[in-house]
């Protein structure tokens, strides 16, 4: 009886620990999903407008001497700036243009965003500490958590179930859903394509820095945070490309998912599987229901 505790409890950390680490990736994939909501179109850019946001966070620090909370201000505003820019300057060019034309502008964003982010910051590994909580927390004596994980997962929870309701209760939201379906259409009654980009890309700015502060606490801000982001890749795929709920359900599946398959399943493999186990996952998901737990089907007319 003593050994069966024993195990549960070990599950129930790894557990736990998978579904904090899942609710970072559903921040991620939050931003995907609204950008994709506006424009209709896959925004690889996401990754590393993490990895800038977190890198003008820690420059803003470094080089004013500023306290964190006011170099949080200053980066919402840079990603503020940023979000006008992409309106003014690429996506207000090519309103009603194919999803395919969208998609290799973001392409080119994410290239810009590197190197501009290098040029302006450095590419130095940055430390980022912002007095987040560390070290080992006990749940009833018995299960292990780590205050950072626990912390970062709160901050992420509440962010992406306050977007949720934002973007799913508000004008803004519904306006989102009508300016997806047919730029033009949503021109035609009225909706502001500029305001709606500019809003939904400031969101999803916000949602980088949030996510790129947390990574950024627990790994140090560095290149490698862009590539972290793609794991929000399984997360759209398996919750759907415009759900919000998909996001958070979708995260928290694949932070549990690969947190478990490492641990119970790793050492019969070889190890290594929290890797690549969450892109194996999507992939055999599509078999079955490509549009997501939570996607709108596609129906095509003739």
């Amino acid at each position: 009886m003593e050994d069966f505790l024993i195990e549960f409890y070990f599950f129930l950390e790894v557990l736990i620990s998978g579904l904090l680490t899942g609710t970072l990736y559903s921040l991620i994939a939050l931003g995907f999903v609204l950008i994709f909501k506006a424009s209709g179109v896959f925004n690889f850019s996401q990754g590393a407008m993490v990895l800038f946001a977190a890198l003008s966070f820690v420059g803003v620090q470094e080089k004013f001497g500023v306290p964190w909370p006011v170099a949080f201000v200053l980066a919402i505003g840079i990603m503020v700036v940023f979000a006008y820019l992409v309106e003014k300057l690429v996506l207000g060019k090519l309103v009603n243009q194919e999803p395919i034309i969208l998609f290799m502008a973001t392409i080119g964003i994410t290239f810009f965003l590197d190197g501009f982010g290098q040029t302006i910051w450095g590419s130095d590994i940055k430390v980022l500490d912002i007095g987040i909580p560390t070290g080992p927390l006990f749940l009833f004596d018995t299960i292990l958590i780590d205050k950072l994980e626990l912390f970062a997962g709160l901050v992420a929870g509440l962010m992406v179930v306050g977007l949720a309701i934002f973007f799913n209760k508000t004008r803004i939201g519904r306006a989102l859903r009508a300016v997806a379906d047919d730029h033009q259409a949503a021109l035609s009654v009225g909706i502001s394509l500029k305001t709606i980009w500019v809003v939904v890309w400031s969101a999803a700015g916000l949602v980088g820095l949030v996510a790129g502060i947390m990574w950024g606490s627990k790994l140090g801000v560095q290149f490698s945070l862009s590539l972290i982001a793609l794991k929000a890749l399984p997360v759209l795929i398996l919750g759907g490309f415009t759900s919000i709920p998909g996001a958070i359900v979708g995260g928290l599946i694949i932070g549990a998912g690969e947190k478990l398959a490492e641990i119970y399943i790793g050492p019969f493999i070889g190890g290594a599987i929290e890797n690549w186990f969450a892109y194996m996952l999507a992939m055999v998901f599509l078999f079955f229901r490509p549009q997501g737990l939570f996607g709108e089907k596609i129906i095509e007319r003739v």
